[in-house]
């Protein structure tokens, strides 16, 4: 029997047990909590349950599981996306620390649970709370109880998800080899190796991932132009050559590795890169992405829409033993997720992450702030002076009619060229209290988060867009605000003195093609 269609038969059955429905209940006070209908949707946010007997009707009306957040709130009603992150903050209690792992391999999943356990013991916490995710993988919970309130001047509720992030980041770091080590151990290596599971990649001076990037080189059927390209597919159409305009073909295709940060000097280093024996690729023993602002996760005793298994509550001498049976609907015995924890046990493990953190120079600030008064992108070096008058006055603020089509030409302007998003998010920040009247938060996320899955440049100088913001672009030679920029750029490195033989002057002259030129200068 299919999977969905199972749960959908059992879930009115399961659900109605009064002793489920009080312990999803008493687990999910004060969290924002959604139901699920059959993988297809979830339920209105915010919500929460009022009564046991929530979990009950939501079945009734199709609901097959139930999600919770890791954030306490006051009221979870009262949560909006138009909020900014202090009034989150203001309304926020708490948060406790969930740690999801997650694997191919059941097995690999529970090698990771009980290092984790071992080192959370070592770091003095000593009541975790376990269960089963319904798949692969299980939930490890430490209580917002064991947290100290405050560290240094700073109230620790108000450091999510920065300092959550950052204990998952050490725990993961830490526990590494072992888990190398012991997946290995009952594992085929020579398998392994074949699938390529067994490496990955490390930039050697700073320890991180190495990313990776295919350079393929064309050449020109009619003048035998050669150019090298980064493409991460297979363009649609044929390339064509910026010389003579025939077709290009494919000749060699290879991969270069990177480091993010620090790309350029990165690549002209390939032997400081090295493979190392690891079993990342077969299992995310701690997932960070999990430690986000209003992320839900499976309650307790939740059914899997995928499995049909219940999310039940394990001890922690059970982990080596499972059996996913033991999640069968009719074999559901209830326990209390929520480990009965002493008041700040977990102290000591916030401040080894924070000094570990300290060490390994990663963020710890609540908010990233871009620092920098120049940006570095694509081998040239951007300054705000040499914005074009019509950036600079929208940044100044809008003052009439025309907020989201000002926010629409600075995405488009700061995205076009690349710009780091602790950049942009500063920016669009202070752009948006200079107006008249601030655009609202959702609003603003959701422009760049199409953005980040579009690329579009500003609207051309000419058009009468920004007239009918109350701005006049006097971009002097140029068609668009980008290639404003970048002439400044150029000239500013010394390159804007040669002259193409189409009689443009600068390399950017035409706006449509300043992300494969860029690409081309820097190969």
């Amino acid at each position: 029997m299919d999977s969905l269609k199972k749960v959908q038969q059992i879930a009115q059955s399961y659900y109605s047990r009064k002793d489920v429905q009080k312990a999803i209940f008493e687990f999910c006070q004060n969290r924002e909590t959604i139901p699920r209908y059959n993988m297809e949707a979830f339920g209105k946010r915010p919500d929460m349950l009022d009564y046991p007997s929530d979990v009950f009707n939501y079945t009734k009306k199709g609901a097959t599981s139930f999600h919770c957040s890791e954030e306490l709130w006051q009221d979870p009603l009262k949560i909006s996306t138009d909020m900014t992150l202090e009034q989150y903050c203001e309304i926020r209690s708490g948060w406790d620390f969930l740690i999801d792992i997650d694997s191919k391999y059941l097995d690999y999943s529970k090698i990771a649970a009980r290092l984790i356990i071992d080192f959370l013991k070592h770091n003095g916490v000593n009541n975790v709370g376990i269960k089963f995710s319904g798949s692969k993988g299980f939930h490890l919970i430490i209580p917002w109880k064991a947290f100290p309130k405050m560290v240094t001047e700073t109230e620790t509720k108000n450091m999510f998800p920065e300092w959550p992030r950052l204990i998952a980041a050490y725990i993961n770091e830490s526990i590494a080899d072992k888990l190398t080590e012991k997946i290995l151990s009952i594992s085929d290596s020579e398998k392994l190796e074949e699938r390529g599971d067994m490496f990955e990649v490390i930039y050697n001076p700073t320890g991180e991932q190495a990313q990776v990037q295919k350079i393929s080189r064309y050449v020109c059927r009619n003048c035998r132009t050669e150019v090298l390209k980064t493409l991460n597919k297979q363009p649609k159409k044929t390339l064509r050559c910026h010389v003579c305009n025939y077709d290009m073909d494919k000749k060699e295709e290879r991969e270069i590795y990177f480091a993010v940060s620090n790309e350029d000097n990165s690549q002209k280093n390939p032997n400081n890169f090295i493979r190392k024996k690891t079993a990342k690729n077969l299992i995310d023993s701690v997932d960070i992405i999990l430690v986000a602002s209003r992320h839900l996760f499976r309650a307790p005793y939740s059914l899997h829409e995928k499995t049909a298994l219940a999310s039940i509550v394990l001890e922690p001498e059970e982990i080596e033993n499972f059996n996913p049976l033991n999640a069968h609907h009719l074999k559901v015995i209830v326990k209390d997720f929520m480990p009965d924890c002493e008041e700040g046990e977990a102290r000591e493990l916030l401040l080894h992450a924070l000094d570990w953190a300290r060490r390994e120079n990663k963020d710890i600030e609540k908010k990233k702030k871009f620092t920098g008064q120049s940006i570095d992108v694509k081998n040239l070096t951007i300054k705000e002076e040499m914005f074009p008058d019509c950036i600079k006055k929208i940044l100044q603020g809008i003052k009439q009619d025309g907020r989201k089509r000002a926010l629409f030409v600075l995405l488009a302007f700061f995205k076009s060229l690349e710009f780091p998003q602790d950049y942009i998010d500063e920016k669009i920040e202070e752009w948006n209290k200079k107006n008249y009247q601030p655009l609202k938060t959702g609003y603003i996320k959701s422009q760049e988060s199409w953005f980040g899955k579009n690329k579009i440049l500003p609207p051309n100088c000419d058009k009468p867009f920004y007239k009918s913001i109350g701005i006049r672009c006097t971009c002097q030679g140029v068609k668009n605000p980008i290639n404003y920029t970048i002439r400044e750029a150029m000239r500013a490195k010394g390159k804007t003195n040669k002259t193409s033989k189409t009689g443009k002057t600068g390399k950017f002259s035409n706006p449509g093609k300043f992300k494969k030129d860029i690409k081309n200068t820097k190969t």
